[in-house]
């Protein structure tokens, strides 16, 4: 198959305009191919093509999958898309599944790996359902039996754990082996688990806390001693991980802690199994905030972030009776410290670049045609909405003073400011206009977060006037 860019463009618009039902099935022939070890050179590229035009168009296609995705199903509700370096208890980063299974199967049990994964590809592509499920068992209580006995001997010997590191190539490859060994050992219960929770938790309360504690509470009753017993933290960890990932506000996981306790107080809930599902929560917090660092320095939107962060610092607060010292009061405290430190610099900078873009210039300074650069003013005015979000979080996130005054700021320059700029863009000549036009944009687009809608619309309007009344002066200067 050719790979000139037209040709490309030609299967691009036939694959798109393709039925979805089409597309689907015209990828699970190919994966099917792939894994009977059929290699075409065009197959890579028209599966690459049907893929992106799925995800374009947000279509949810069932995937065949192989060994390797078989191998990691039981983890798929406990993975994160963090750095592979994260530290969130019980969950595992995606970026290092693909290095664990190269050292499944160059390390751990090549043989086993490499004989079970043939007989599993025939048996998908023969779509052979029950022999796929008891060969992926197979695979998953020998990997267990291994994994087992390399965490444990790492566990107790530093020269063996830095070794596994180096043969892994995570950087926390004893902490990802371990949840991977404890997600396969209880995979079962897990998979129970997850049928009896309801898919979706709009609202956490007493009934469906009482529910979900029923079902959690059932499934780490021990039978007697042994293996039940010492899997009981496993599953009331990963199962709350699960109910977790069930409710439409996390954070309010905690309010089963409060209901296991019967009671708010942190002493208390510490005292049961379910102090976990505190800890579980304000580790989500505090990735929360280094999602919030990353996004602000690539300057991306925030406000949703923001929001996520201002309900859960306000519901452990308010669930929770953490006014006396303890870990957690502590450990919220400095999330909320933290938040503030990354907030302040951002807020502080909004005014100063909006001065920047609108500030009036001579028109000799302006070069004829110009126009402000479109970026630089998507980037102010997802400034001014972040200032504008954070207003309405600014006591939560611990912002509240430097909020409203860099708010106010904004406020007295936009309302002076923009009059200048509509005068300037009344006298302005064919050389300049277009640049003032841009001004005014910019701040038609900024005071619609500032003063709102309506206003924006009266500037928008009292820009074209500006506009007409100049054009209709010039007009007898030029008779």
């Amino acid at each position: 198959m050719a790979r000139d860019g037209q040709s490309v463009e030609r299967l691009r618009d036939y694959l798109r305009n393709l039925k979805p039902e089409a597309r689907a099935m015209l990828i699970a022939e190919l994966e099917r191919a792939l894994l009977r070890g059929e290699e075409n050179p065009g197959n890579d590229l028209v599966l690459a093509e049907l893929r992106r035009a799925i995800r374009a168009e947000g279509q949810p296609v069932k995937r065949i999958g192989d060994a390797a995705r078989l191998f990691f199903a039981p983890l798929e509700p406990f993975l994160v898309d963090d750095a592979a370096d994260h530290k969130r208890i019980g969950r595992v980063a995606r970026v290092s599944l693909e290095p664990i299974w190269e050292w499944v199967g160059r390390d751990l049990m090549p043989a086993e790996t490499k004989a079970l994964g043939e007989d599993l590809n025939r048996a998908l592509a023969a779509d052979d359902r029950p022999k796929v499920e008891l060969l992926t068992r197979a695979l998953h209580e020998r990997a267990i039996q291994r994994i087992r006995e390399i965490v444990t001997a790492a566990s107790a010997d530093e020269k063996t754990r830095r070794r596994l590191g180096v043969q892994v190539g995570t950087p926390r490859a004893l902490d990802d082996l371990g949840a991977l060994l404890h997600i396969l050992a209880i995979r079962d219960v897990l998979a129970d688990l997850a049928r009896k929770f309801p898919n979706h938790i709009r609202a956490f309360e007493r009934a469906e806390i009482d529910q979900a504690k029923a079902v959690l509470d059932g499934a780490t009753a021990a039978k007697g001693s042994g293996q039940s017993a010492a899997r009981k933290p496993d599953i009331f960890l990963y199962g709350l991980i699960l109910l977790m990932g069930r409710l439409a506000a996390p954070w309010q996981l905690v309010r089963i802690a409060a209901r296991a306790a019967e009671s708010d107080n942190a002493e208390r809930i510490g005292e049961t199994p379910y102090a976990v599902a505190v800890n579980l929560v304000l580790g989500d917090v505090e990735c929360m905030v280094s999602e919030l660092r990353a996004e602000l320095k690539a300057h991306r939107p925030v406000v949703s972030l923001l929001r996520a962060l201002h309900d859960a610092a306000r519901g452990l607060r308010t669930d929770l009776d953490l006014s006396v010292d303890s870990p957690w009061s502590r450990r919220l405290a400095a999330i909320r410290t933290d938040v503030s430190n990354v907030l302040k610099a951002e807020i502080e900078a909004a005014s100063g670049r909006v001065r920047r873009l609108l500030r009036p210039r001579p028109a000799k300074d302006i070069v004829p045609g110009s126009l402000l650069d479109g970026i630089d003013v998507n980037e102010a005015e997802m400034l001014v909405e972040f200032v504008g979000a954070c207003r309405n979080y600014a006591s939560e996130l611990a912002v509240n003073e430097v909020t409203m005054r860099t708010f106010s700021e904004l406020q007295q320059y936009l309302d002076t400011g923009t009059k200048v700029l509509l005068d300037a863009l009344r006298q302005a000549g064919d050389a300049d206009r277009p640049f003032r036009q841009s001004q005014v944009d910019a701040a038609i687009r900024f005071c619609k977060t500032v003063f709102g809608p309506d206003y924006a619309g009266l500037l928008a309007k009292a820009a074209e006037v500006a506009v007409h009344t100049a054009a209709a002066e010039r007009k007898p200067v030029r008779a």
